[in-house]
Parts: C-alpha cells; structure tokens; sequence
C-alpha cells in the first residue's frame, strides 16, 4: 500500500485498529520481565492467536508485536542482535493469519520509544536514534513475505525522537504511509512537557500520513487532546487508540485496566463525530472492546459521550523586563577576580549550626564563596538547596549549589530549579552525582531522564529564557550562572577536551574541576585547549585538596575514580613529620603554580577539617 492508497482508504470511513498486545501476552502468563517482542520466536503460535482475535472481532488493520523490538530496548535482555530476526518472525506470523482470515486486513510496523534519551537530554545522538530506528522499519518493510503496509510510530513523549523515527522511514521509503502518536500523562502533557498542541504544530509539519494519540489515559482524555489537534490540523487525518482507562493494582499485584468494552463502544462513535480517522485501543484493551467498537461503527446511532468545547486562545507577545542583579559570582567571573570557593557538605540531620558556623569561620577566613555538595558519594544528607538557603541567609556568603541530575526525573529537575531560583540560590554546579549503589541506600532508584550536558542547555537556553523544556513560559526567566564539571588530568584526554567543548556549546559559564595532583599536566591541558579550539577554555576553579596524611593520599591514588596523585608526592606525605603542615604545603604550591592559568580555585576540605582549608585560603588570597 502506498500513500495514496491509504488516504482514499481512510476517505471510505474510519479504519479500526486493533488493541493491546503486551497486556494481552502478560495477562496470557508472560512474565513482565520478559521481552514480549522474543515471544515473536518462542510461542509464534500465541502471537497469532491475538491477532486472530483482533481479526475476528472487526479490526481493519492490526500491529505487528514489534513494540520494543529495537535494538537497544532488546540490549536490555541480551538481543541486540537480534532486531532484524524478531522484526521478520513479527511479520511473518501476522502475514499468514491475515492469509488465512480471508478478511482485507492492513498490517502496520508497530514502533516504539527507544527506551534511551536523546540527547541533550540523554547520550544518544539523533543520528544514533535515527540508525536503530533504521535498522528495525528496515527488517518491518522488506520482511517475506510482503512486509508491512504502513508504519505506526507510538507512545511516544519526545519531538525529537519522532523527528529521528520519521527520518528513517523515510529514508527506507518515500511512499509508505506513516502514523505517528504521543502519549500525554494525567495533566495533558508529555512525559517531557510538550502540550497536545505541540502534535498539530510539529508532528502535523513532518512528511507524515496521520497524527494522533495512543495510550495515555482512557478515552475521555483522548478525546479532549484530539479535539485540539483537529482544531488546530484540520487537513490531516487523525489517530486515537486509549488505554482502557488509568491503570489500578488491586490485592495480590494485579492490575486492572477499568474501562469496559460497552464505554468503549460509546467513545468510538463519538470519535467519529470528532473526526478521527484511526480508533483502536491501547494498554488493557482485549479483542471485547476492538468487537464492541466495531458493533458500534456499523450500527447507525449517536454517542452519549457530551463532546469537549474546544477553544484556542492566543496570547499575545509581551517583553519581560527582568531586574535581576547579576550574581557576585557571575560579576567576579565578569571582571576576572580571584575566586576562592569551599565545598561544605549539608549536615546528616535537622540541625545546621555546625555548617554555619563552619561557613562563618570560612567566610572570615577569606572564602569569597560556598559549594554545597549534594548528596555527597550517596550518603543521605539534608537537601542542599536547603543548605545553600540557610548558609545565605545567615552567614551572607553567596552559594554555588551542587545540582546532580541522577535520581531525578525531568519534572523534579524543573521543580527544583524553580524552588533555588524563589530562595535565592542561583548559582549551580551541574554534574551527573554519585551512583546510589555506593551509599547509605543502595537499593534507591537510580535513573536519570537527563545528562549534564542537556541540563546545562536546558537551564541557559529555556530557563534563563523564560520557557520550561516544552517551551511554556515560566512566567519570568531565570537567571542562573552554570558551571560544568572537568578533569584536568584526564587519562583520556582528547576525550575530556570533547567534552568540555560540548558543555562550554551548550551554555556553561565556568568549570570546578577535579583535585589536581599534577599542575603541569593540567597547565598542559588548558594549552592543549586553546590551541584546538582556538580560544581559551571556559573561566576554570582548579580543585585543590589539602592531605590529611599519607594514608588519605593512598586512598585517593588507589580507590578514588579520577584522582592520580604522582608518586613523589605521595612520598612527601609518607616522610613528612607533620602531614596536615606538608598537605597544606603541597596545595599552595599546586595553586601557584596554576594561578596564571585559572580564574580561582574550589578547595575541598579532608574530613571536615575546614581549619586546614583556613589555612590554605590564607596564602591564596595574597596572589
């Protein structure tokens, strides 16, 4: 079937789709840490045995079971290379069951999210995503026999990862007819933000066929995001395929999906009133409810469904005067002045004197600003926003905030930026954090939905802006300074020099770097920026660590990921009579000898021992 083909179809009368497949083959005993894509080799019989259910109860047009059937979702289990193999054994079994029906079926490449972020967000390039997506509608397109009629993108939360599937198809074939589809969570957003007229805007502008909606919640919800991508695409044809209903655990760990085939019925005659063009269902839809809307397509009748009043309302442009000071970081940055900055880690319970009166004895010392480690290796602290709250406001020194993107989904990182930028912490420091497996609480969830990298794009080029990552206003921009994290003596280096080129391109206005143990390897490094680049690196705050004794020292060489203390060094703190003394030596050296090179130092104390960090800030701030 080629394009054209499928609109005059769909000029005949709306075509009903199928429904769920994965809650089918679990509610059939497949475990659901299982791949229900593999189920395609080892049980080909039971997969055929939904389609034919589909089939026999009126769908028009069924998926094939290749939902999860990329490469990097089947990495999960071990079967990565197995795309091409999963994808033809999807398509054979569907053939021969629409053969045998003797019924004018279509047969659709079902596709689904990659399971990975792209980035900025994740590590996954667009030319990345775009060659996995290649790879699977490739196998779904030129499987025996025939392959399949048309391509239906789903469930998808991300723009960018639609752009990346839509590509590749079309880069298999101008002529196959494409559906794409997001899903919205409860408050009508994406799962990344994007509003549902973010399908009619740009998913309506891709060389598509049909846009719409599948999943989501049930089909009340559908029904009101469809209504507002046809106002605002009234010449594509449109998608809709709920759940059945929000998904509830009832005793003994079962879920229910609530939505009964007769409501479902109801809701198909009132999508054709709402012009849609493809109906089927999603999650918790069995061959009942697919049978129950085709009775209802055939049967002349009206819904009782009440249809959504659909208003667009524009808005005008307005300019937002921000009257925000800079920071005092961001001016020392601005004019060139020494920084001199400590790390502070929050206190374990509810009582913060000790850190204040560690940050008083720090400021009178001559620290010119505050780091607050978050979370600190995955030991459970009081939040640092908190901290940096406290510490400004009762101490008077301002804060850099040490902001993790792991453990954090992409609607707390939102939320949190907003909750630093109202208690006046704006100055952060953006870095992956420290892995929950090493800490007080190994079993914590440990995901992340975005990488450093995207974090710091999202902040400078949305936040400061005034826009969230979908692009809706936040009222008033931000006005956040970001710094990266760096290594100075990296063992890979042109690896770090890549990195460090691609946070300063995505907006961040200073680096804290790593302890440095070797100044002319890290004098080295600047160099060797400057020259591929062509212009000096980003201002950097070298990381100083005073040692606390020689077994401090061969703890951080040994055990320490990316500390590389040189051998003399390490002999220095073994022979020295007085450790604490010869560690703080050894850090004024290390600073002087990278003074010329670096726009301020960041100081991290050994244990605590901010008497020991007094010591050091007291040399450095004679240079």
């Amino acid at each position: 079937m080629n394009r054209q083909e499928f609109k005059e179809r769909l000029k005949n009368g709306p075509l009903l789709m199928d429904g769920a497949f994965g809650t089918v083959l679990h509610g059939r005993g497949i475990p659901i840490d299982q791949s229900f894509d593999m189920i395609n080799l080892s049980n080909p019989a039971l997969v055929a045995e939904i389609h034919r259910s589909y089939i026999d109860a009126g769908s028009d047009l069924i998926e094939t079971n290749t939902f999860g059937a990329n490469r990097f979702k089947l990495a999960e289990y071990g079967l990565q290379d197995k795309v091409e193999e999963v994808n033809c054994a999807a398509v054979a079994v569907a053939r021969r069951v629409i053969a045998g029906s003797f019924k004018e079926t279509l047969l659709a490449g079902s596709v689904g999210p990659l399971g990975v972020r792209l980035a900025p967000l994740g590590r996954v390039s667009s030319d990345e995503a775009q060659e996995a997506f290649r790879e699977q509608i490739e196998a779904l397109v030129t499987a025996e026999p025939l392959g399949v009629d048309l391509i239906i993108v789903e469930t998808m939360s991300d723009i960018k990862e639609i752009e990346a599937a839509v590509a590749a198809a079309r880069s298999i074939s101008d002529d196959i007819p494409i559906v794409v589809q997001m899903t919205f969570t409860r408050d009508d957003k994406t799962m990344l933000g994007y509003p549902p007229d973010a399908i009619a805007t740009n998913l309506a502008a891709l060389d598509v066929d049909a846009v719409g909606i599948n999943c989501s919640g049930g089909p009340a919800q559908v029904l009101r995001l469809i209504g507002v991508v046809r106002k605002l695409a009234p010449d594509i044809p449109i998608s809709a395929a709920p759940n059945a209903g929000w998904p509830e655990q009832i005793q003994g760990g079962r879920v229910m999906y609530p939505a009964t085939p007769d409501y479902f019925g109801d809701y198909a005659r009132a999508y054709v009133s709402a012009g849609v063009n493809l109906i089927g269902g999603c999650c918790g839809t069995t061959s009942a409810h697919i049978k129950a809307m085709r009775q209802a397509l055939d049967t002349p009748g009206e819904s009782t469904v009440s249809m959504p009043q659909i208003r667009i309302l524009s808005r005008p442009e307005t300019t937002v005067v921000v009257g925000d000071q800079p920071t005092r970081l961001a001016q020392h940055l601005a004019a060139q002045q020494l920084i001199l900055t400590v790390e502070m880690d929050p206190p374990k319970g509810i009582a913060a004197e000790r850190l204040l009166a560690g940050a008083r004895m720090l400021r009178e010392a001559g620290a010119t600003f505050l780091n607050l480690a978050d979370s600190p290796l995955a030991r459970m602290r009081m939040s640092a926003w908190a901290a940096a709250y406290l510490v400004q406001k009762d101490v008077g020194l301002e804060t850099v905030l040490h902001f993790p993107t792991r453990g954090r989904n992409l609607l707390r990182i939102q939320g949190d930026l907003l909750a630093a930028h109202a208690m006046g912490i704006r100055n952060l420091f953006v870095t992956m954090g420290d892995p929950t497996r090493i800490g007080d609480f190994p079993e914590a969830t440990d995901t992340y939905d975005i990488v450093p990298t995207g974090l710091i794009e999202l902040i400078k080029a949305q936040f400061n802006r005034g826009l969230d990552k979908a692009g809706q206003s936040i009222d008033l921009p931000t006005s956040f300074v970001v710094g990266c994290a760096l290594s100075l003596t990296p063992k890979n280096v042109e690896s770090e020099l890549k990195l460090l080129r691609k946070k300063v391109e995505h907006g961040a206005d200073f680096a804290l770097t790593q302890p440095v143990f070797d100044p002319a390897a890290a004098v080295e490094f600047v160099q060797t920026y400057e020259r591929v680049y062509g212009e000096p690196p980003p201002p950097i705050l070298a990381g100083i660590k005073p040692l606390y004794n020689s077994r401090n020292a061969e703890f951080l060489h040994n055990e320490v990921p990316g500390i590389d203390i040189p051998h003399d060094t390490r002999e220095r703190m073994r022979r020295a009579a007085k450790p604490m003394t010869e560690g703080v030596e050894i850090a004024r050296e290390i600073s002087e000898s990278l003074r010329p090179y670096v726009h301020g130092f960041y100081i991290m104390p050994a244990f605590g021992r901010y008497d020991l960090v007094a010591d050091v800030l007291d040399t450095l701030r004679q240079m």
